[in-house]
């Protein structure tokens, strides 16, 4: 499957405003079931453009302005193709693997990282509820990270928020809803608190909303597993992840791999709104090479 991904972000101010440093975590990260044919950054006002890669592998935009404006408008037109993910999904013997899992000596400093909570004052709340909530497979870790994923997807009804940040995980049992990124931080700090090593994932998911060109960014969580590896799972839709879901960034933490955050010289009322948009579209082969530069 080859997609044509276009996300929109757009600011517009009161008055021309100066712009700090901007970074961009909107490469989608490229691997044996995904590879980037073209990407382009269309980018205003004049700035200056470096790529740095972080911690986490991330490919990073450090943008630089060049001159204040009252509108700021970046606009990510990439092509990627989608290959079957490896290995399988079946639970076939070879791949089981039971639960908590049991990490190789070689491996534990670093998923010793992923499995520290990053919200530790909810502690309480999100323990409290898996007890209550979670029956676990001994058997089988990767069937519990799907019967927790479903869990969350049961707990929280889906709200999309414009405000910036996310919900501690605490505040996201209380409302019983939340944005995709407020289930996907609750899922990864309940599997860490299971032992499970985890993370958040930002990037995108092609479907009904993103053809019509009304979605927006999205954010699942992934965990790790001896022999299976980094396995997604998407609390929002209640399933494992799947072509559709275009991964550009991964962190311990959402702030880590927010798609777009900077700041201005102003007073916050000068920000008048944000507008992102995200439009996919399934391309044949042909049609490829006539969008390639």
């Amino acid at each position: 499957m080859r997609l044509h991904i276009e996300h929109t972000t757009t600011y517009i101010y009161e008055r021309p405003v100066t712009f700090g440093r901007h970074r961009l975590v909107l490469r989608p990260r490229e691997g044996h079931d995904l590879r980037v044919e073209r990407m382009h950054l269309r980018i205003t006002p004049e700035h200056h453009l470096m790529w740095v890669r972080d911690v986490f592998g991330n490919s990073i935009a450090l943008v630089d302005w060049l001159a204040p404006g009252s509108i700021l408008t970046i606009i990510n037109d990439v092509i990627v193709e989608r290959l079957s993910p490896f290995p399988a999904r079946a639970f076939h013997e070879p791949w089981r693997v039971p639960f908590p899992p049991l990490y190789d000596p070689m491996e534990v400093a670093i998923t010793a990282v992923y499995q520290t909570p990053a919200y530790v004052e909810d502690a309480v709340h999100v323990e409290a509820w898996l007890a209550e909530n979670l029956a676990v497979d001994r058997h089988d870790a990767e069937g519990t990270m799907q019967a927790l994923c479903m869990l969350v997807h049961r707990t929280a009804a889906y709200q999309r928020r414009m405000e910036r940040g996310v919900q501690s995980p605490a505040r996201t049992l209380e409302l019983r809803s939340g944005s995709c990124r407020d289930m996907a931080t609750l899922m990864m700090e309940a599997a860490r608190h299971l032992g499970v090593a985890a993370r958040f994932a930002s990037g995108y998911l092609h479907g009904s909303a993103s053809l019509a060109g009304r979605a927006s960014t999205h954010a699942w969580t992934e965990v790790y597993l001896p022999t299976l590896g980094w396995r997604g799972f998407d609390p929002t839709l209640g399933t494992a992840i799947s072509l559709k879901h275009i991964a550009t960034g991964v962190s311990t933490h959402p702030r880590g791999v927010m798609p777009v955050s900077g700041a201005f010289t102003g007073a916050r009322a000068d920000c008048r709104s944000l507008e992102v948009t995200v439009r996919t579209e399934e391309l044949p082969d042909d049609a490829v090479a006539a969008l390639l530069p």
